[in-house]
């Protein structure tokens, strides 16, 4: 290579193929190498998304908005960067859309204020942070990520996570940057009707896996409309809302208390790793049979080692896309949309596993 930046990503891409051959268990004289491969999946929300009530200009919108997200996460992954750089980059793109329900889009509690939540997993090292109830902080899902990596801390919140995010340098803004007259018109009819069939859940997710063969997953909420008590649900809660190891990641959206008490994110790694099946029979028993059994509507999005992807949702709808190494777009809202799901694209080269172990261990 002609220069130390190439020969660097080139390396680094190399070492992390061979470990997952070594952790997937390929053996013999064919292996697969993962150097220019990798995959990112969003999503903006499940939940109570009316179809009959969505027109084609919203359509058209929030995929816009979806494809932005894929768009910001895409640029990273593409140029070599890390999974952990492009879910907080998809997941800061859709925290400056007001038409989701996070950062800006954030929905009012019971007190007609914005308290937000978000966290951030890197898988191969078990890393995570997250943040609760803060009502300043810009972008919540790089405080997360801050916890994780400037503090000895897992969960920081409200005033605490708020003062540690001043201290790191983390953008501030006044609380009413959150106002949107749509979220508030919203907060005011279930103010006035607390059965109102206003969307009151939502959250934004991104899981991603790198040409490194490194999974990261990343989740923000602006929480439930018109929340009291200082209620917090799944997103900040590692192993419910956000979970990522070596094997996959997931992050989720729907009825947080659900999702904390099934420990959702979790339990689909555990059944990947336990039961030794698919991610996408993992996803299927915990969203359409577990979380089902208690009561539990929403979805979740994920990735494993290999590049599958999941996107399950048992509601009527997810705003939701994804992006792999071929730079083809896909988003999706409802249940009829959903692509059929195409593995990653793996280079497959004719080199015995030892030769390959030699050449590395020389770089």
């Amino acid at each position: 290579f002609n220069d130390t930046a190439t020969t660097e990503i080139y390396t680094r891409s190399l070492v992390g193929s061979v470990r997952c051959v070594q952790e997937t268990g390929v053996h013999g004289d064919w292996i697969y190498i993962l150097m220019d491969s990798f995959a990112l999946v969003i999503h903006g929300g499940a939940g109570v998304i009316g179809k009959g009530e969505f027109t084609p200009e919203m359509d058209k919108l929030y995929k816009q908005e979806l494809e932005a997200a894929l768009k910001a996460g895409y640029e990273v992954l593409i140029k070599g960067g890390t999974s952990l750089d492009a879910v907080e980059a998809s997941v800061r793109s859709l925290e400056d859309c007001p038409l989701f329900n996070a950062g800006k889009g954030a929905v009012f509690t019971a007190e007609g204020k914005n308290e937000l939540d978000a966290s951030i997993m890197e898988g191969h090292t078990l890393r995570a942070g997250s943040v609760a109830g803060v009502t300043t902080i810009k972008n919540p899902i790089s405080a997360a990520r801050a916890v994780m990596e400037k503090s000895e801390h897992v969960m920081l919140v409200g005033k605490g996570a708020e003062e540690f995010s001043k201290k790191v340098g983390l953008v501030q803004v006044d609380p009413a940057y959150f106002y949107t007259e749509a979220r508030y018109k919203g907060y005011l009819k279930v103010k006035e009707d607390e059965e109102s069939k206003v969307a009151k859940c939502g959250t934004v997710g991104a899981v991603a896996l790198d040409k490194f063969c490194n999974i990261a997953a990343a989740t923000s909420t602006g929480g439930m409309t018109f929340k009291k008590y200082g209620r917090v649900g799944d997103t900040p809660i590692i192993g419910a809302g956000t979970y990522a190891n070596k094997l996959c990641g997931i992050s989720c959206t729907g009825h947080g208390e659900y999702f904390i008490r099934a420990s959702v994110a979790h339990d689909i790694a555990s059944i990947m790793e336990y039961k030794k099946v698919s991610l996408e029979e993992a996803a299927k028993e915990v969203v359409h049979k577990k979380l089902v059994a208690l009561g539990g509507e929403g979805g979740i999005i994920a990735v494993d080692k290999a590049g599958n992807i999941s996107l399950e949702f048992n509601s009527e709808g997810m705003y939701r896309g994804f992006v792999k190494s071929d730079g083809k777009f896909h988003t999706s809202i409802f249940k009829e949309e959903q692509h059929f799901i195409i593995m990653i694209s793996l280079i497959l080269l004719p080199v015995s596993y030892t030769h390959l172990m030699l050449q590395t261990s020389d770089l």
